[in-house]
């Protein structure tokens, strides 16, 4: 089989014409050269090239082979640039994992990165919930994903990407609605929109743990395993929620939020952060360098405040 040297050879002196000027052209001297032709003739048992004392004059069968040689050296150049981009992470493809909520509060600042920093990058986005984000990550169906820390997992690394934590979630002109937050025993008695135990078990041990911390239990009224959901329940008026405060972002009309405030210690209970997640030893150069090139982006990590708009006008 030719060689990729042959046929560079070959199209040096086929646009050359002359021997020394294609010598000179590949910085090289004319015997070698010429003995790089007489092996690609002999590899395909043709004649390339008439010569004379005067010129050089490609054959019929030199005339055939120019133009695929061009694009045999053509896509052997593309190919190694490829191959290079791909092997650097400049280029691939990276599956990434999100919840509802970082769908909207981390996602868009992730793939603005991608966008900006890595163009030849295809991005593959899956949403699920944190629990199953790190089935994917273990099985490899997904390269990174944007979770909560639900459990730890054995050859799963993460980094902290966005501050968290969980706010009251209340109907639009309910009384406990005042702009100075809400103390987590003022919600006991109050029908509660719950997190499924399956599906957003993190978010139901966080929410059982809050009420642990005052000695008291909620009283749950409605399960549901997507915070979406959870917000429709309580702008419906079925009752109250606690929801991480980057869902304000996405509430639907008839939902205000407050702060939840308590005694000592609620605010270390209280952290719902989200986190960029992977395999640890992944092989996908691309996923390396986006997770990589996104964690260095993060000048500060900041949580959501509450606006002031929450809280309803003086004698309302």
């Amino acid at each position: 089989m030719f060689s990729l040297i042959q046929l560079e050879s070959f199209v040096a002196v086929a646009e050359e014409l002359h021997f020394g000027a294609a010598a000179e052209r590949l910085n090289m001297t004319q015997p070698p050269l010429s003995r790089q032709i007489q092996l690609l003739e002999r590899e395909l048992s043709a004649k390339l090239f008439t010569r004379t004392s005067r010129n050089v004059q490609l054959t019929a069968a030199g005339e055939v082979l120019l133009p695929n040689a061009r694009r045999l050296l053509e896509l052997s150049r593309r190919t190694s640039v490829e191959v290079s981009r791909v092997s650097t992470g400049d280029s691939g493809t990276v599956v990434v994992g999100y919840t509802s909520v970082a769908g909207q509060s981390v996602l868009p600042a992730l793939l603005s990165t991608a966008a900006r920093h890595l163009p030849e990058v295809t991005l593959v986005l899956r949403e699920a919930v944190s629990i199953d984000q790190l089935d994917a990550l273990s099985s490899g169906n997904i390269d990174v994903g944007l979770l909560r820390p639900v459990v730890s997992r054995a050859g799963v690394q993460s980094c902290l990407v966005k501050k968290d934590r969980l706010v009251a979630a209340l109907p639009s002109g309910h009384h406990l609605v005042t702009g100075k937050g809400v103390l987590i025993k003022e919600l006991v008695g109050l029908p509660l929109m719950m997190y499924s135990t399956n599906e957003a078990r993190y978010f139901y041990d966080l929410v059982i743990r809050l009420f642990d911390s005052v000695g008291t239990k909620p009283t749950i009224t409605q399960i549901a395993s997507q915070i979406p959901a959870l917000l429709a329940l309580v702008a419906a008026g079925l009752g109250v929620s606690l929801v991480p405060a980057s869902a304000m972002d996405f509430a639907p009309p008839g939902v205000v939020f407050e702060e939840l405030t308590g005694p000592d210690g609620l605010q270390d209970l209280n952290h719902s952060d989200i986190f960029i997640a992977w395999e640890e030893g992944s092989v996908n150069p691309a996923a390396q360098r986006l997770r990589e090139i996104f964690i260095d982006s993060l000048e500060n990590v900041e949580g959501t405040p509450i606006p002031e708009k929450s809280a309803p006008p003086e004698n309302s």
